[in-house]
């Protein structure tokens, strides 16, 4: 069964990866077993990894963060992940004021701040899953991607997931959820409703046991961990 994966970097990074020494993932890897679990009978087609790339002023090592997450890109790229780059955009905008969990917010008290949001990464996720399944009819029937797995926990992808079963009821879909074993999380019902099966959770035994190593090569000069990661 071909698979094309489809993931959101900002969510497995989040879910997954950030406060842990696991960030050096080696996501072929990982995602592959994941599949094979699901059906021995998967074989890796594709991996679409979307991701927006860090502001250093925003960042909590600044320039380092972003040359951390550039070295990331190349070694993902190395391995023959496709990765696509939405944005950031940070605007001033008013948000209530925080004062006691025991106190409400309140629209009529609001402070000024920055809101850093990630913008096309969803719509561009959603396009790409269903361009590709449209393009399955032209494409020699040994060729074709027969599953596509969704690796994002988010809602705002139920209405792709819910095209792509209607118009191409061929095709299986799956979902994996960026979430570490330990971390209480309801599955996302929308996500479950439109998916034929559902990973829950990542264990750490499997992060620590899928990571690149230290050094990957590339076409120039080789990509290497992060002293810090």
């Amino acid at each position: 069964m071909r698979t094309a994966f489809f993931v959101d970097g900002y969510n497995v990074f989040y879910g997954l990866l950030a406060g842990t020494p696991y960030k050096w993932l080696n996501l072929p890897r990982l995602l592959t077993h994941i599949a094979n679990i699901e059906n021995p009978q998967s074989v890796l087609a594709s991996i679409d990894y979307f991701t927006s790339s860090v502001k250093p002023e925003l960042a909590t090592r600044g320039r380092i963060s972003k040359e951390a997450q550039d070295t990331y890109v190349r070694a993902l790229r190395a391995s023959n992940v496709t990765v696509h780059y939405g944005r950031h955009q940070l605007e001033r905008a008013a948000a209530p004021r925080f004062i006691d969990k025991k106190i409400a917010a309140s629209r009529q008290d609001k402070v000024a701040i920055w809101k850093l949001e990630e913008k096309e990464t969803d719509v561009h996720i959603a396009i790409s899953m269903y361009r590709t399944a449209a393009r399955q009819a032209n494409i020699h029937i040994t060729e074709r991607i027969q599953q596509f797995v969704l690796v994002s926990g988010d809602t705002d992808m139920t209405p792709a997931l819910r095209a792509i079963r209607e118009d191409f009821p061929q095709v299986t879909v799956g979902v994996v959820l960026p979430c570490r074993t330990g971390f209480k999380r309801s599955p996302p019902g929308s996500l479950i409703e439109h998916s034929h099966w559902m990973r829950r959770v990542v264990s750490s035994e499997e992060l620590h046991s899928h990571q690149f190593p230290p050094r990957v090569p590339t076409h120039k000069a080789p990509a290497i961990k992060p002293d810090y990661w």
